[in-house]
C-alpha cells in the first residue's frame, strides 16, 4: 500500500476514523490535506501530521466551500469522506423531522457535493471512498434514520462508480468503532453497548480508527476495485 507522493484530501479528516486514515496515508508517503468545519480542530490535527502536511476549513454542508476546497488544492489522487455528526438514535416518535432530514446533510449532501467537485480534479487512477456503516443492512433499534442515511450512501456509492469511471468509488461500511459520533449517547448507556458488542462479536473485539484507516488505504491501492461497500465490522453482520 504504497502511497509515495501520491496527494489525499481527507474530508472530516481532523478526528477519529478521518484523522488516522491521514496519519496512516502519511506514513506510507502520500502528501495528506484535511479538511473539517472548525479552525481549531483543523489546526491541532495539523500538527500531529508530517511536514508539509496542509489543513483547510471547509463545511461539508456548504456546496461553495466544497467547491473551493478542491479548487485551491488542484490535482490529487484520493478522496476520503469521513465527515459526519453525531448519531441520531431514538424511536421514531421522540425524532423531529427536521432532525432527520438533517441527519442526511453532512452524509449523504455532503459526499454526494464532495464527488461532484472532486471529479474534475482527480488524476488517473484516482478513486473516492465514502462512508457508510452496518446499519443499511442491519438496522438497530432506533435506526429509523441511521440506516436510510447508510443505504443511502451506499446506493450513492454504486451510481457513482458506473457514472464516474474509470475514476473508482467504494465505500467503507464501519461497525462498532469508539469514535466522537457516539459523543450525544449517555456515557453509561454507551459503554454498556461497547461492553455488550466485546462479549457477542465473533471477534470479540470493537473496532479502533485505525483499523477502518487500514481499509481506506487498501481500497485506494485496490485497482481492479470500485461500486463495492467493504464492511468491517468484526462479524456484527453475521450474528
Amino acid at each position: 500500500m504504497d502511497l509515495t507522493d501520491r496527494r489525499v484530501i481527507v474530508l472530516g479528516g481532523t478526528s477519529g476514523i478521518g484523522l488516522a486514515t491521514a496519519l496512516a496515508a502519511a506514513r506510507r508517503g502520500a502528501l495528506v490535506t484535511v479538511a473539517s468545519s472548525r479552525r481549531d480542530t483543523v489546526e491541532a490535527a495539523v500538527k500531529t501530521l508530517p511536514p508539509g502536511s496542509r489543513g483547510v476549513v471547509c463545511d461539508a454542508r456548504d456546496e461553495k466551500d466544497v467547491q473551493r476546497l478542491f479548487a485551491e488544492t488542484g490535482p490529487f489522487d484520493h478522496l476520503v469522506f469521513t465527515a459526519g455528526d453525531s448519531l441520531l438514535l431514538d424511536r421514531i416518535e421522540a425524532i423531529t423531522s427536521s432532525d432527520a432530514r438533517g441527519a442526511f446533510e453532512i452524509r449523504f449532501w455532503g459526499a454526494w457535493l464532495a464527488a461532484k467537485y472532486a471529479k474534475e480534479h482527480l488524476r488517473p487512477g484516482g478513486s473516492i471512498i465514502l462512508s457508510s456503516g452496518i446499519a443499511a443492512g442491519r438496522p438497530p433499534s432506533g435506526g429509523s434514520v441511521v440506516a436510510p442515511v447508510c443505504a443511502a450512501v451506499e446506493a450513492l456509492t454504486r451510481a457513482l462508480a458506473v457514472e464516474l469511471a474509470p475514476i473508482r468509488v467504494n465505500a467503507v461500511a464501519a461497525g462498532m468503532v469508539d469514535t466522537d459520533l457516539w459523543a450525544d449517547v449517555p456515557a453509561a448507556a454507551r459503554a454498556a453497548i461497547f461492553a455488550e458488542a466485546r462479549r457477542t462479536l465473533p471477534a470479540r473485539t470493537t473496532g479502533e480508527p485505525a483499523d477502518i484507516a487500514e481499509a481506506h488505504l487498501h481500497l485506494m491501492t485496490a485497482r481492479f476495485t470500485t461500486g463495492t461497500v467493504l464492511t468491517i465490522d468484526g462479524g456484527a453482520t453475521l450474528t
